[in-house]
């Protein structure tokens, strides 16, 4: 085993464990203690989170100002990668456009930061959560890492990975099913299929601009508008991303209704202009989590 620590004072506006990975945006993050998404106000807790990527196990817990890590590697630039902790905070708020809501949610959960998960769990996971709560959501998740992904042994326990594009293609839409995912399996599966094949990839993605990249993602079955925001945001590193999901929506409705211009590529424009431009993804996400609670 190894260990390390990333002392949360040297990063750049801060951090927040659980909000980070407990507000929505990732679905594979899991808890030690078992109770991930169990309360909506996720922030300032102190439990140990895992997750697995790339065959290796990474667990990590926040307290008394330190990020505390435990892996079956070098786990420190993973957490850099994967929780985006290199991302200027203070910079990115200050860079947010005067606004009673955003100065709100930056204040109640500062140091939450937007997660960079691998691109295909992230496509996956947000296939799966048309019409699901985040508890839901995550459920599935795990059960598709449960029944289709490889074990890890690390420190005496059983971990599983995300199944990868082909493991999840030799499912079938009954064992699929047999998970809770619904009219969502068939969207799961041949979504799998296309990574497995070649036939469509990240690559097709990154490096275009952001609204062509938002089409690009939708070559893949089950991806609209707002799944393909989400996997720009959380996955590709499109920060200007502003998925419109039901608490968007009603900011909109509520505290916007300028923004609403019937369509979702002029509405997202006018939320992503309301919300600073580059770093609008950042605003959405603790507006989300905000408003959720």
């Amino acid at each position: 085993m190894e260990t390390g620590s990333i002392p949360v004072a040297d990063l750049p506006g801060g951090f927040d464990l659980q909000s980070t990975v407990e507000s929505g945006q990732s679905y594979l993050w899991r808890r030690e203690d078992g109770n991930m998404y169990e309360t909506t106000h996720a922030y300032g807790g102190s439990a140990w989170y895992y997750t697995v990527v790339g065959g290796e196990v990474v667990r990590a817990r926040q307290q008394d100002g330190t990020i505390e890590w435990e892996a079956t590697t070098d786990a420190e630039p993973l957490l850099f990668d994967l929780l985006r902790l290199n991302d200027d905070l203070d910079a990115i708020v200050d860079a947010t456009p005067d606004d009673s809501l955003l100065e709100s949610a930056y204040e109640k959960y500062r140091g939450m930061r937007i997660v960079r998960d691998p691109f295909f769990p992230c496509l996956i996971s947000f296939i799966c959560s048309a019409q699901m709560r985040v508890s839901r959501i995550y459920g599935m998740q795990t059960a598709l890492a449960r029944d289709f992904g490889d074990e890890i042994r690390f420190d005496g326990k059983t971990y599983h990975q995300f199944p990868t594009p082909e493991q999840l293609a030799r499912a079938t839409e009954d064992d699929l099913r047999e998970l809770n995912l619904g009219y969502r399996a068939p969207y799961v599966r041949k979504t799998a299929e296309l990574v497995a094949s070649g036939e469509a990839s990240a690559d097709d993605v990154r490096g275009k601009e952001y609204e062509d990249a938002r089409d690009a993602v939708q070559v893949f079955v089950g991806v609209g508008d707002k799944v393909a925001d989400c996997v720009l945001l959380f996955s590709l590193d499109y920060l200007e991303a502003v998925p419109l999901d039901t608490w968007i929506q009603r900011a909109i409705e509520e505290q916007y209704p300028h923004c609403e211009r019937g369509t979702y590529a002029k509405t997202s424009r006018a939320i992503r202009e309301q919300f600073g431009g580059e770093y609008a993804g950042y605003a959405q996400t603790y507006v989300f989590h905000y408003l959720r609670n």
